[in-house]
């Protein structure tokens, strides 16, 4: 009984410090929500451009790109004239949180190249998003992509002064 008494107890002690916005989404959310992002990568990945806008809502947006036609249209010139077929993309780290729409996202990107040897890693960055659920289940409404700065080049060195 003891046990049960501590149990509950901790389980109150978490509630209290959770964020209120979180306590929408369910386990189930969260699941979902993880598979949705690995969807994108995949379909993406294989050039499934309508598989890829089909993880977006009918008016969704990535970055500039609104809508399912232009969507679509994005994946096609990824492939033909992006290098898109030797892309691959790798998410970690992703914080889902929610909100009183849905739910906000945000996970690191690498962009690998699998057509060099070694394979070469072109971008990194991360995805910030709006997620809704949808009669279809969980959809992005935005994705944006924001590339990590390179860092300054470092300063040239100067020529020995002449002496």
């Amino acid at each position: 009984m003891k046990l049960f008494a501590l149990a509950v107890l901790a389980s109150a002690a978490f509630a209290c410090i959770m964020p209120a916005q979180a306590a929408n989404l369910t386990t189930q959310d969260y699941i979902d929500i993880e598979q949705l992002y690995s969807t994108y990568n995949q379909a993406i990945d294989t050039g499934d451009a309508q598989g890829w806008a089909a993880t977006f809502t009918p008016d969704g947006s990535f970055n500039r790109f609104v809508g399912k036609d232009a969507l679509v249209g994005f994946i096609d010139q990824w492939r033909d004239k992006m290098g898109g077929a030797n892309r691959r993309h790798w998410n970690t780290n992703l914080k889902i949180t929610g909100t009183p729409e849905g739910a906000s996202g945000i996970v690191y990107l690498m962009l690998m190249d699998v057509s060099t040897k070694p394979v070469s890693v072109i971008n990194t960055g991360t995805y910030t998003d709006t997620l809704v659920k949808t009669a279809d289940g969980w959809r992005f409404k935005t994705r944006t992509t924001h590339s990590d700065t390179p860092p300054p080049a470092a300063p040239a060195a100067a020529p020995p002064a002449k002496p």
